[in-house]
């Protein structure tokens, strides 16, 4: 009960951020969505998706579509409870949480030339001397270029028995778990790195009481700064994370 508490403490994180999130006019909305598909490239490779015809307007007076998909496939959030025993779920994350700042980190030119680049605490170091102290409550997403994969095999990027792609170092989680930061976002299948296999930028933050995002796309038509994420994370009672609209406002 203890770690639940401090799970939910942790999602807590600036509830009254949103509010003062943004103090000019939307110029315009960019999504960050990947359209789910079928083939939508998966962590473990097998199709995680499959969509038919329940009803139709001929037979039955309405159109309905019978959706059967894992719950981290496409755009798709992690709760706490993901990587923990007695995280929150992703019902539990507060929706104050869930309207914030969004940071860019930029890393595609080290991510063109090594695709097991993960981003570390000197990316986070040069990205705050260029634009600033990262703002509690933000989330701070990896932008690696990996978005423009996602219609191929080279978004899951296979060799051998190991998948190749960018993520976060482990080390990066602390420092951002000590700017008070409330989520990150990944363009690529997880948040760690394709090769790992312990997992422990995913353990350290979910961890910590915070959520994230997967296969995020377009973050390279938004700021570094100055533009306000809206996650559209799904309220399904004990849900591990789940796919949903991401939205950014520039």
């Amino acid at each position: 009960m203890a770690a639940m508490a401090a799970s939910v403490a942790a999602l807590s994180v600036q509830p009254a951020a949103a509010q003062a999130v943004r103090s000019a006019p939307v110029s315009r909305v960019v999504d960050l969505t990947h359209t789910l598909r079928k083939d939508f490239p998966t962590f473990g490779g097998a199709p995680a998706f499959e969509m038919e015809q329940a009803m139709t307007l001929a037979r039955d007076g309405y159109n309905v579509m019978k959706f059967t998909y894992y719950e981290h496939v496409g755009t798709h959030f992690d709760a706490p409870i993901h990587f923990t025993t007695d995280g929150a779920t992703v019902d539990r994350i507060p929706a104050d949480n869930l309207v914030c700042p969004l940071v860019v980190l930029d890393v595609r030119a080290k991510a063109e030339a090594d695709n097991d680049y993960q981003a570390t605490p000197e990316d986070i170091a040069a990205l705050e001397r260029q634009h600033g102290r990262i703002p509690a409550g933000a989330c701070v997403a990896l932008n690696s270029g990996w978005d423009a994969r996602a219609n191929g095999p080279g978004f899951r990027n296979a060799s051998g028995n190991a998948l190749r792609f960018p993520g976060f170092r482990p080390d990066v989680a602390p420092l951002l778990i000590e700017r008070n930061v409330a989520a990150v976002a990944v363009d690529t299948l997880s948040l760690d790195h394709g090769g790992s296999t312990s997992f422990g930028f995913h353990k350290a933050w979910l961890g910590s009481g915070r959520w994230g995002i997967e296969c995020i796309a377009n973050l390279g038509a938004v700021p570094a700064t100055g533009t306000t994420l809206v996650a559209g994370a799904p309220k399904i009672a004990g849900g591990t994370g789940g796919h949903g609209r991401v939205l950014a406002l520039v």
